[in-house]
């Protein structure tokens, strides 16, 4: 039941703040104000929720240090991506044609920090959480993971290989760094840097989705395998790869840590 609750309070916060930045048609300023207050509100939400509906600190928000793990996040995401579009590029696959729009990367920004949050919030904060107190660290990263993926198949241009792509190289990597952690602060900015790398900056489709152009006026070209065909660079070879390395880094982690947990026993009542 708190399973339920805890995604109709953060699914309607999430909705309100996307039928906001929906509303302002595009404008840079306007889309980066709102996806910050679309941030803080689906931020609020889950923390009013899961103090009412668990009765306990929501020690994965809290505050302390949360600008510096967000921060290094970002980096971090920003740094892989780059690294996938440099190993895109060695092979011919992607070219820059010129300069983008300074405005279209302030909205994708926008767009970025919402849906970072969002997310991460719902499948990291809601159900990887609950789904793994069940059924343990490693069932809960597969099926959360697949879920991720298989979310992204409403998207335009959407691919199976890229819903599998995403489960692999988003799902395992973004969960991972929530175990690693047990905080939402590191996924949330890993996920904003990767995002706002992928259109902000270097001017690619993300997750099929063709969006406001970025920085760099960029064209992406090959097989699917190289550059990801119509679903964008996060369906190339390169992007599976790097995603998962950055899992085995993060759960050699938290294994070091323990915060790697089993699957629950079940309770047997006695005949």
């Amino acid at each position: 039941m708190r399973l339920v609750k805890q995604l109709v309070v953060v699914g309607a916060a999430s909705l309100v703040g996307s039928l906001a930045v929906g509303a302002v048609g595009g404008n840079p300023v306007l889309t980066l104000v709102l996806g910050v207050a679309t941030a803080v509100l689906v931020i609020f939400a889950y923390r009013w929720v899961v103090r009412r509906t668990e009765r306990r600190a929501v020690d994965e928000l809290s505050r302390p240090g949360a600008a510096s793990a967000v921060g290094r996040g970002v980096v971090l995401g920003i740094a892989l991506f780059a690294a996938v579009i440099a190993v895109i590029a060695l092979f011919g696959g992607y070219e820059v044609d010129g300069w983008g729009s300074a405005s279209g990367a302030v909205t994708l920004l926008g767009f970025s920090i919402g849906a970072a949050v969002t997310e991460e919030v719902v499948f990291r904060g809601v159900l990887f959480r609950i789904v793994e107190e069940r059924l343990g660290t490693w069932l809960g990263l597969v099926l959360t993971g697949l879920l991720f993926g298989l979310m992204h198949l409403f998207n335009e241009n959407a691919t199976l290989w890229g819903a599998l792509a995403i489960a692999i190289e988003a799902g395992g990597m973004l969960g991972a760094a929530y175990v690693a952690t047990r905080r939402l602060w590191l996924p949330i900015g890993l996920h904003l840097g990767w995002n706002f790398a992928e259109a902000g900056i270097f001017g690619t489709i993300v997750s099929g989705k063709d969006e406001a152009h970025g920085l760099l006026d960029a064209t992406v070209s090959g097989s699917t395998l190289l550059g990801g065909g119509d679903f964008g660079p996060e369906a190339s070879l390169a992007a599976v790869v790097a995603g998962v390395l950055v899992t085995v880094v993060f759960m050699r982690l938290a294994y070091r840590r323990g915060n790697v947990r089993p699957r629950r026993a079940a309770v047997t009542v006695a005949p």
